[in-house]
């Protein structure tokens, strides 16, 4: 088959023209059944193809039809030996990658900044963190990548892991040097798993970084709703045979995705991948030039700074991203969150992720020049509004340490457990999440030691506006810990 070719969107626009009588789910039957107003903002033609697995569609667990061709167009395109569509979003991607390789008590290699859909897959296969410090960047207050470095003597320590885990690119655009990685890692027989949410579209542009399959990995993790172009939810698992079984990682991916699979996503991540395949580069030369003038421009306007291939040089940026706009704002004397506040209420504005520190606009092949000038303007006049608080405010950037892990993350989950305060709970083990999300990189995760630095820093998010998620106490007066069993007198 050929690149241009979309057998399964193809495949369901045939069905739909037929216009069967269905006795069969979903029960709103083509939209006859849905509530009106919904119908008419969605249209017919995409509730005709709300469909399930009836036989002309194939099924997405055991595919041998028009969804398995859609599938090895995909691995054509991204260059892997096969490729697995998912509707459980990347998360449950992500999850299938360390189970497919990881059982309980087995090692492997993460960086401390993952998603958590990482920890959570750790939590279910009963696996072992090895954590990796990445590189810290004191002045933005954000994670990079991890060095070639730290991965090769994590090795040497641990060359019994099951697997080494790598972000590519981090959700701020960094790259460490992958392909390195992954010759460190093979030399072990170990395979390298790859967080890619953000970086479906790398593999198409030779101005982009390597993407996980021109780097040799053996899996990666890919978002094509993100950047690619598919709906929201949808994305796929590349996987190259030699270190990974591609039979469990099916068998593995099966028992994490509901089998009532919505065909609009998957439909969605076909035409994505056919437009990748045939328009990616041209469509990426025009992105990545309006990435790259709005960086130039922002960084004409006083006491704003954005991220620009100047920060490579470190063990741990390797390469970057430049379609991905971090804007440092600390030096307005303001957060992040508040100025993604200010461009929601003054412009309409809604950017990706804030931080305490920073903003993340995001620039796709759906932007163009009239986005690009709506957020100049706007972030000029943030910049007059706040300018003269500049100079009176200073910023000081606040990362806190890593906490030491004193139990396997599974262990403490399911440990006996009790609520303590929040205030209270310094020194304890903590036996839940708590993160910030977006980005949704754990600030505790279970089994580590709660310590003073790490509570001031959700302290300070939460005084910041920012969205802390993860403990059952949602207003965090309280923190589930493990149970203390004192000596009995």
């Amino acid at each position: 088959m050929h690149q241009s070719q979309t057998p399964l969107f193809s495949g369901l626009i045939k069905h739909a023209k037929k216009n069967p009588v269905q006795f069969h789910i979903p029960g709103h039957k083509k939209g006859a059944g849905i509530d009106p107003d919904f119908r008419n903002f969605i249209g017919d033609n995409a509730l005709s193809i709300d469909l399930i697995n009836i036989g002309p569609l194939d099924d997405l667990h055991q595919p041998k039809g028009i969804i398995k061709e859609a599938q090895d167009l995909a691995a054509e395109a991204f260059g892997a030996d096969h490729t697995f569509f998912s509707v459980q979003g990347t998360s449950g991607v992500i999850m299938t990658m360390v189970m497919s390789v990881c059982g309980p008590g087995d090692k492997i290699i993460v960086p401390r900044n993952v998603h958590k859909s990482v920890m959570s897959a750790i939590v279910f296969s009963g696996a072992v963190p090895i954590f990796i410090h990445p590189e810290i960047d004191e002045n933005l207050g954000i994670s990079h990548g991890i060095t070639t470095e730290a991965v090769a003597k994590a090795l040497e320590q641990h060359p019994d892991a099951k697997g080494v885990l790598v972000i590519n690119p981090t959700y701020f655009g960094m790259v460490a040097d992958l392909k390195e990685i992954v010759s460190i890692a093979h030399k072990y027989n170990v395979p390298v798993l790859v967080d890619e949410a953000h970086g479906t579209h790398i593999h198409f542009h030779d101005d982009l970084p390597l993407s996980a399959m021109q780097a040799g990995a053996d899996m990666a993790a890919s978002s094509v709703h993100k950047l690619g172009g598919s709906m929201t939810q949808s994305s796929i698992l590349n996987v190259r045979e030699g270190l990974i079984s591609p039979k469990r990682v099916q068998s593995i991916l099966s028992m994490l995705t509901t089998t009532s699979t919505s065909y609009l996503l998957l439909a969605s991540l076909d035409v994505a991948r056919k437009r990748l395949a045939t328009e990616g580069k041209e469509l990426l030369d025009k992105t990545i030039e309006l990435a790259q003038s709005l960086r130039k421009k922002i960084n004409e306007i006083e006491h704003l700074y954005c991220v620009g291939d100047e920060i490579l040089g470190s063990k741990a940026t390797f390469d970057y991203d430049p379609t991905k706009l971090t804007i440092s704002v600390k030096d307005l004397g303001i957060t992040g969150y508040d100025a993604e506040k200010w461009l929601r209420e003054k412009y309409n504005i809604e950017v990706e992720l804030s931080d305490l520190y920073n903003i993340l606009c995001i620039v796709t092949p759906g932007d163009t020049e009239k986005e690009a000038q709506i957020l100049l303007e706007a972030l000029k006049n943030l910049s007059k509004e706040f300018h003269h608080q500049a100079e009176k405010v200073k910023v000081q950037v606040m990362l806190p340490d890593i906490p030491v892990l004193a139990l396997t993350p599974r262990d403490a989950f399911y440990a006996e457990t009790e609520v303590v305060p929040f205030e209270k709970s310094e020194g304890r083990i903590i036996a839940e999440f708590v993160m910030v999300y977006p980005p949704g990189i754990p600030i505790f995760i279970p089994g580590e030691i709660i310590t003073k630095e790490n509570l001031l820093y959700i302290k300070k998010n939460i005084e910041a506006g920012l969205p802390v998620q993860g403990p059952e106490d949602y207003e965090l007066k309280t923190l589930r810990v493990i149970k203390e069993h004192k000596a009995i007198r």
